[in-house]
């Protein structure tokens, strides 16, 4: 598995472990950053993809809202909506990598995590973002 492979599925666990918790993302990767919990400290890159989530959160959860049709974040399962802000982060703010590489990072994610129904619902729903993202100001 490749290194920002697995950084993304180390900040996708850490936004699920969060909000099954109940406390703040950011709080807790400050926290793995001070104390890792595993023997392999966190990637640099997992701390840019949860920070940057959690810097861009309002916008990230406003998008999916308004873009998902009929599916309200708070509707979403806790692993997709993970995924999405990730994948939304991605394609809408990182010009670290392609954006159809991260659509399909997210696709794998959803494949291997979620549901039989989420990797088409992520595909679909970050693609119409990076359509829309030139209107986006």
């Amino acid at each position: 598995m490749a290194a920002r492979t697995k950084a993304r599925k180390r900040a996708l666990d850490l936004l699920f472990e969060a909000e099954a918790r109940g406390v703040n993302v950011g709080d807790l990767l400050h926290e793995r950053l001070a104390t890792p919990v595993t023997q392999a400290p966190l990637n640099p890159y997992t701390a840019t993809l949860v920070e940057g989530v959690v810097g861009h959160w309002r916008e990230i959860n406003e998008l999916l809202d308004t873009y998902s049709q009929g599916w309200p974040v708070a509707r979403m399962p806790a692993v997709d909506r993970a995924i999405l802000r990730l994948g939304a982060y991605e394609v809408l703010y990182s010009t670290e990598v392609p954006e159809k590489v991260a659509i399909a990072e997210a696709v794998g994610l959803a494949s291997e995590l979620s549901t039989d129904e989420s990797p088409k619902f992520v595909n679909g729903l970050l693609a119409r973002l990076v359509q829309v993202k030139p209107t986006l100001a």
